[in-house]
């Protein structure tokens, strides 16, 4: 045999392999486009080539183009499943654990887009012991009780996740706590934060000239209208600064007296040392320092964002804690407790 015949051959099964990767349902695909990511990916072919190959498999896959300028292609929405490119089992493992854990936070586009890729998973996966075996054996368990995500309602988070997508304003009926019915908020929608089991919008509202970061629990929302305005994001916005800087943490009435209503401030925290051991190794804080006393107590100093689910996960050591600095974070714990 021709060794030269066979790695030619081999270079175009390789090729055609990576063109057919490219391809999606439900979207067209210029060929430019398929040209310049063969390209990227290290297939220094011509576009004509390319055009030959995607006529080449039409005659063995279910893809189909348009009469598009310039030309289009995609699978045919009748192609079965296995007719998308090979999914090896790491990769079949990572799509279920994606689909277990993450579907609730990923946008209806995204999703239809995946949902063909988590169904080749399942089937990858049916007949694997391999995968199995790791699958049984692995779990994500919350920290804290687990409690039943409350119901939303599809229409508003399909609608509100498009436009945060796409960077479009919302008209929204929203319930704020407490409150019997809905009021009608126009929103600019900046960002998605999962905190339990509960899942939050953060947005501005159109009409506050100061641009406040807002947090709408996605329950809350009776109906949401995707605006063709284009979303405005505060200068300097950047999501993961804003919760760094506990933006989620939720604030509490008693830290208002303090500079910068407790951000950033050092704690200092006396625990038994049964109670505060597992902090010796999950840390509060990246400055967080610890002191052993001859008494069984230990003292952790940190500097972190006083906020209520501090008091909050502070409550849950008991009589654990000690004591606590500053005097307003330790007053705080002991009124939420009595309460």
């Amino acid at each position: 045999m021709d060794n030269s015949s066979t790695t030619h051959g081999a270079a175009t099964t390789a090729r055609q392999w990576q063109v057919l990767s490219q391809l999606e349902r439900g979207r067209w695909i210029g060929t430019a486009q398929i040209y310049d990511q063969l390209n990227m990916a290290g297939f220094e072919v011509s576009l004509r080539t390319v055009q030959r190959d995607l006529n080449a498999l039409a005659k063995r896959f279910p893809i189909e183009k348009n009469n598009a300028n310039p030309q289009g292609w995609r699978w045919r929405e009748d192609a079965p499943l296995q007719s998308l490119p090979h999914m090896n089992l790491s990769q079949a493992v990572a799509f279920n654990m994606v689909e277990a854990n993450l579907t609730q936070l990923l946008p209806p586009a995204i999703l239809d887009e995946l949902f063909p890729w988590f169904d080749l998973a399942r089937r990858q996966l049916k007949d694997s012991k391999v995968s199995h075996t790791w699958l049984d054996r692995v779990r994500i368990e919350p920290a804290t009780q687990p409690l039943i995500a409350p119901h939303i309602e599809p229409q508003c988070k399909d609608s509100i996740y498009h436009a945060l997508f796409h960077q479009q304003q919302i008209l929204a009926a929203y319930t704020r706590r407490n409150q019997p019915e809905p009021s009608e908020y126009l929103l600019n929608p900046l960002g998605i934060v999962q905190r339990g089991v509960v899942i939050y919008l953060l947005a501005s509202r159109v009409d506050d000239a100061e641009a406040i970061i807002r947090t709408f629990a996605l329950h809350r929302f009776a109906s949401v209208e995707v605006l063709e305005q284009p979303a405005i994001t505060p200068e300097g916005f950047d999501l993961d600064s804003y919760l760094d800087a506990g933006g989620m943490g939720f604030s509490h009435s008693l830290f208002t007296q303090l500079p910068n209503r407790g951000k950033q401030t050092e704690v200092s925290l006396r625990f038994n040392q049964s109670a505060g051991k597992s902090l010796t190794e999950s840390q509060l804080s990246a400055d967080q320092t610890v002191e052993m006393h001859e008494d069984d107590t230990m003292t952790i100093t940190a500097t972190i964002n006083l906020t209520s689910q501090l008091v909050w996960w502070l409550r849950g050591f008991g009589k654990g804690l000690i004591d606590a600095k500053p005097e307003l974070l330790f007053t705080a714990v002991k009124q939420d407790a009595l309460v």
